[in-house]
């Protein structure tokens, strides 16, 4: 509504003023470009209006004090130093507010900081820099700030004294190169550059910059050679721009260390001469990396040279041969072994050294005794000497020449001489410090080696009563001998140390696992000799994907046992073994328990075996009997418990009975039935003397002929069966044809008694009775 009604009253002032006055209001010039920092002068015509004006800047109010009215109808706007790279300037009434006119102010910059040099674009190669090349690359670089909307070109114009104003390179950014200028361009005098920049509405030249050739001439690279000796290392090269004098820097750092700051050496040429240095201190035998590069004064510098790797010889001022030795206890005839070391040269160094040890006692040096060399190794040798103090010596030939020697003392044995006391070892944060108390006779120093295995030996040399030995993590032998002018004491021998203590070692598991539980067992070996003692263990496990649960185990064990686990499920466990020093991790092992549990099916086993068994047994038992029954014979009638044998006659005496040896073999061992004892036809057992109950030879008379019969002295023994078992249950007793015996006991027990004879008469008032005979009266009677 508010903006409705304004745009109502400046239409209603428009339209009184029109018709009020003959010109309009408006503001000039219309969106004017003008060059960042300058002044500027802006016009408002006021004419449709009555009343003072005022100005605004990006909506801003100006101060009254840069605007100046001319007349009733023109106001002027001076703005200085104007900065803003785009800015919207209107004039507006003070009575009502309303913009009368307005443009937009667009500043431009003109380009700056201009360089340029003249170079080479093709470097020259070592049969062409005897010349002195032209520059055949002219370049120019300047700063201009712009809108990146804009698109701008740039010109450079060249100035001489012979030329005005001459473009020789056009651009879109801000450097421009020249191929081959020399066509337009005069390099013996001075001449100015200036950089033209133009856009579409805008035009702005940079300020002109003057240049003497000289000055921007850049040399073309050296060409560097390099010669190493074994006193110094020499360094040539040659330049372009030969007439006139320059500067030089030579560049060398070594090959195989980049992290190395390069050294830098400066050197000054006269005209007419080429560039040499001599290197006099660079490491033995390593491969260093040479380069140089000129420049003429106040001119910038050339390229870096090709570099140049060289392997340097070895330095002889540089070069210590520092000899020591370690002897042996002497051996049985009293000769000792001497382990002579010395500091080895670079294996690097590719050219040939003669080692030589000679070996003299000090009682025979005296009068000139010569012995014979021995020629040794690289850094190592044996000699033999005996129980006298010896002198040895060695040198080192480089191509025959004496290259260095040294000497040092074997003493003698048993031999009076100071030594160290007192050796203190101890260690802090990886480094091993040893420390001791000086011999009784002012020393000129200390040695002290050490070996970890025996074998290799590695010493240096102190002057205080204190040094530091790197850290190797292993058992040290520490020995200490102090030195003198020419000769050397006893050495002394510290107490085994560690530098320092390493992790526990590598860590290997094992599993045996079961349906509900897995014993996991592990083994910790060291790789190194001075490895930490493990404090602790813990055991992690869990289910693949899951969840971790551990278990502290104590640093005395090596084994634990996981209960509770689940049946037939995959688990994961590792072990840490902790130490004071580190933990070590063995791998993550996997293993599956069992579907069952392994004493649950021994049990199985045991028990289903037993029953197998069992059941083997008792077809075995059953077989067996069943075999015996099928087998078994009829039983004796002889072990029945019917009645006695009749006695024998008065007349012809009494006759034993005798059981047969073979009973299934007797005619007496037929059985007959209650019904064919009971016939009344049946004739009656006479005795001995051809009786039918029993023939003179013992044996039984055949029951067809008649039954046997009860003597009436001896009453009959029956004898109740024990149990329902034993009872004639197992036959009917109508059918059976021996219902009417007793046990086999009484049977077995009237078995043995004679045979008596029986009156007639007795017998014939005895009943006849029925009898049977149960299956098991053979087997108790052969029991018994």
């Amino acid at each position: 509504m508010f903006l409705f009604l304004a745009l109502f009253i400046l239409a209603a002032t428009r339209s009184m003023c029109k018709g009020q006055h003959e010109n309009n209001c408006k503001v000039v010039p219309k969106d004017p470009y003008i060059e960042v920092g300058s002044d500027t002068e802006i016009v408002c015509q006021t004419s449709c209006v009555s009343g003072k004006i005022f100005w605004t800047l990006n909506s801003r109010r100006i101060d009254e004090s840069q605007s100046s009215a001319v007349n009733s109808s023109h106001t002027v706007l001076t703005l200085r130093n104007f900065t803003l790279q785009r800015a919207t300037l209107e004039c507006r009434s003070a009575n009502t507010h309303l913009v009368l006119g307005g443009t937009t102010i667009q500043t431009y910059s003109k380009p700056s900081n201009i360089s340029c040099i003249l170079d080479h674009k093709d470097q020259p190669s070592d049969e062409e820099l005897s010349l002195e090349p032209s520059p055949d690359w002219f370049t120019c670089n300047w700063q201009h700030q712009i809108d990146s909307k804009q698109k701008i070109n740039y010109t450079v114009l060249y100035d001489s004294p012979y030329t005005h104003h001459a473009e020789i390179c056009k651009s879109q950014i801000t450097n421009c190169i020249t191929i081959e200028p020399s066509a337009k361009m005069e390099y013996f005098s001075n001449f100015t550059i200036t950089v033209r920049a133009e856009a579409d509405t805008w035009k702005a030249d940079s300020d002109p910059r003057e240049f003497k050739p000289l000055h921007i001439l850049k040399m073309a690279r050296p060409q560097l050679r390099v010669t190493p000796s074994s006193d110094h290392v020499f360094v040539q090269w040659s330049r372009s721009s030969f007439s006139s004098k320059c500067g030089c820097e030579v560049k060398y750092s070594k090959a195989v260390d980049k992290g190395a700051p390069a050294v830098l050496r400066r050197k000054n040429l006269s005209e007419r001469s080429d560039g040499e240095d001599t290197i006099e201190k660079w490491d033995s035998c390593s491969n260093y990396t040479f380069s140089v590069r000129c420049a003429l004064d106040k001119a910038p510098w050339s390229n870096w040279s090709k570099n140049k790797t060289v392997l340097t010889k070895l330095n002889k001022r540089d070069f210590k041969l520092r000899l020591w030795r370690k002897v042996a206890e002497p051996e049985g005839n009293g000769v000792r072994k001497v382990h002579a070391m010395w500091t080895e040269i670079p294996s690097t160094c590719q050219d040939t050294f003669t080692y030589t040890i000679k070996v003299t006692p000090y009682k025979d040096a005296m009068v000139g005794v010569n012995y014979t060399d021995t020629s040794c190794g690289s850094s190592t040798c044996d000699v033999y000497v005996n129980q006298d103090a010896h002198r040895m010596r060695l040198t080192v030939l480089h191509n025959e020449t004496l290259l260095v020697e040294d000497s040092v003392c074997v003493p003698a044995v048993g031999e009076s001489l100071p030594q160290v006391t007192d050796i203190q070892t101890s260690t802090l944060e990886g480094v091993l410090l040893v420390s001791w108390k000086a011999s009784t006779e002012p020393v000129t120093g200390y040695m002290i080696d050490w070996t970890h295995d025996g074998n290799q030996y590695y010493w240096k040399e102190s002057n205080c009563t204190n040094t530091t030995l790197p850290d190797h993590k292993q058992p040290y032998n520490i020995t200490v001998t102090p030195l003198f002018d020419d000769e050397t004491g006893h050495g002394t021998q510290a107490l085994q140390i560690c530098s320092r203590v390493g992790d526990p070692g590598d860590v290997t598991i094992q599993v045996q696992a079961d349906a509900k539980s897995a014993l996991v067992s592990w083994n910790v070996k060291s790789q190194e000799a001075c490895s930490g003692v493990v404090v602790n263990y813990t055991v992690f496990y869990g289910i693949q994907n899951g969840p971790q649960l551990n278990v502290p185990v104590d640093g005395t064990e090596q084994f634990i046992s996981l209960n509770n686990l689940n049946p037939d499920t995959y688990y994961s466990v590792q072990v840490n073994a902790t130490a004071l020093t580190g933990t070590a991790t063995s791998r993550e092992t996997f293993f599956q328990t069992k579907r069952f549990d392994a004493q649950l099916i021994t049990a199985v086993g045991v028990c289903g075996s037993i029953v197998i068994l069992l059941v083997l047994s008792l077809g075995v038992c059953c077989a067996v009997r069943w075999n015996k029954f099928r087998e078994k014979p009829v039983p004796n009638p002889a072990f029945s418990s019917l009645a006695l044998w009749p006695a024998p006659s008065p007349q012809e005496g009494t006759c034993p009975f005798q059981p047969f040896n073979n009973p299934t073999e007797s005619v007496c061992d037929r059985v007959y039935t209650g019904e064919s004892q009971r016939t009344p036809t049946s004739p009656l057992a006479t005795g001995c003397d051809g009786i039918p109950a029993c023939d003179q030879t013992g044996e039984y008379v055949d029951p067809a002929t008649g039954p046997a019969l009860v003597d009436p002295v001896e009453p009959v023994e029956t004898q109740h069966l024990s149990s329902p078992d034993d009872s004639t249950a197992l036959l009917p007793s109508e059918n059976s044809p021996y219902r009417s015996q007793s046990s086999a006991e009484n049977s077995a027990s009237k078995f043995n008694k004679q045979c008596k004879r029986v009156p007639l008469k007795q017998i014939e008032k005895i009943a006849p009775v029925t009898v049977y005979v149960t299956l098991d009266m053979l087997q108790q009677g052969q029991g018994r």
